[in-house]
């Protein structure tokens, strides 16, 4: 009975600890007193946790700066540098490595360049090179990131490949987690690119304010992420979003309309090809206009279907063409109110190329909070 009382008093002082730690995380520095009204224990009872905690390195003494009269009251913050997580995006043109800490604040971050048609060993290199940058300019080690997500184009299935689609050269083949493996302990997790943004989107992005949520990549690819009552939907295989496989909706042709605008100088890069288009549509030019009406068309239809399906409170207008927004939104809203019953807010993206790594990020401190906010806290080095 004794033992059994114990475990019951150890149980509760790990309740009672992951508890003050939600109340702090993400918030400013904060007095035991504060933290007793917050999460409704008793100050005495806080003040023996919170003491606890700086001992195991979870929470931090702010030192007063000298700002206040007489003998300020302690104040505490919660030690985001305990941990920290890795979002990775592996695109079609780059790859871009984001390391953050436990509060998801970005510290260091390194950008890569690759060519479209890389062989998965060149673009394997390229994640490596690329990780190896952030984590030495940050002075980390593989072995102190908790986390690492891996946003990928194609719909990720169980094993965390994409075997239904890619545009990537011979990706279908690969897998991300499998080969970090080697390098990092920690969970390894990998998720499609559209799905990433939508989440960002929804956690710093142009969509904090919405639980319904349909995000729109918009540029040489299109593609589609789901938020459904504040839970990102994969659907069973991982192809929940993927209706631009049906060719009925025009998506797999929308973009061409902009890569073929007459007009276009010959020996323009193909990344530029769409660059150029917008500028020339924003001049008044008829072809480059013409062109815009035509790929705003074909990418309501795709829009129109999930609308109607999920009734989304908002669409949020992502990927390369959303610099360009101004010249798209209006059309693409009278579009859907040609089509759906009820035309949701369009919203363009806020966090540009930077979406899908920040939705990895995301995803990688999700997976931290069930494993350690969750399960227990393990005793840190203060």
């Amino acid at each position: 009975m004794p033992e059994a009382a114990g475990a019951d008093v150890s149980r509760l002082r790990e309740i009672n600890s992951l508890g003050i730690l939600r109340a702090m995380r993400g918030q400013p520095p904060v007095t035991v007193t504060e933290l007793a009204h917050r999460t409704g224990l008793s100050r005495p009872g806080t003040d023996v946790v919170v003491r606890g905690l700086v001992t195991d390195g979870w929470v931090q003494v702010v030192e007063p700066d000298g700002s206040s009269v007489g003998r300020p009251a302690r104040r505490y913050r919660f030690n985001a540098g305990a941990g920290h997580v890795l979002g990775v995006d592996v695109g079609g043109h780059k790859i871009l490595v984001l390391l953050a800490d436990l509060e998801g604040q970005v510290l260091h971050s390194h950008r890569l360049p690759v060519e479209p048609d890389a062989d998965p060993a060149a673009r394997l290199q390229a994640l490596d090179t690329a990780i190896t940058q952030c984590l030495s300019d940050a002075g980390m080690r593989p072995d102190q990131i908790w986390a690492v997500t891996v946003g990928v184009t194609g719909p990720v299935d169980a094993t965390g490949r994409t075997t239904l689609f890619t545009p990537l050269p011979g990706w279908a083949t690969v897998s991300p987690a499998e080969h970090l493996s080697a390098r990092f302990t920690c969970p390894i997790l990998v998720e499609n690119d559209c799905k990433l943004a939508a989440v960002a989107e929804r956690w710093k992005g142009a969509a904090q304010d919405a639980d319904d949520i349909v995000y729109l990549l918009a540029g040489m690819r299109t593609g589609a992420g789901l938020i459904l009552d504040g839970t990102l939907r994969r659907g069973y295989g991982g192809a929940a979003g993927e209706i631009g496989a049906l060719k009925a909706v025009r998506w797999l042709a929308a973009p061409s309309h902009i890569d073929n605008c007459p007009g276009v100088p010959e020996g323009i890069h193909p990344n530029d090809k769409a660059a150029w288009v917008f500028e020339r549509a924003r001049e008044g030019d008829r072809h480059a206009r013409q062109a815009l009406r035509r790929y705003v068309k074909d990418l309501a239809v795709g829009a129109a279907a999930l609308v109607l399906t999920l009734d989304p409170q908002v669409v949020i207008l992502g990927g390369g063409y959303s610099r360009s927004a101004d010249l798209l939104i209006e059309p693409f809203e009278r579009e859907l109110s040609r089509l759906c019953l009820r035309v949701p807010e369009i919203r363009a993206s806020v966090l540009g190329a930077d979406s899908v790594a920040l939705g990895a990020l995301r995803v990688a401190l999700d997976q931290v909070d069930a494993r350690v906010f969750t399960d227990g806290l393990p005793t840190l080095h203060a």
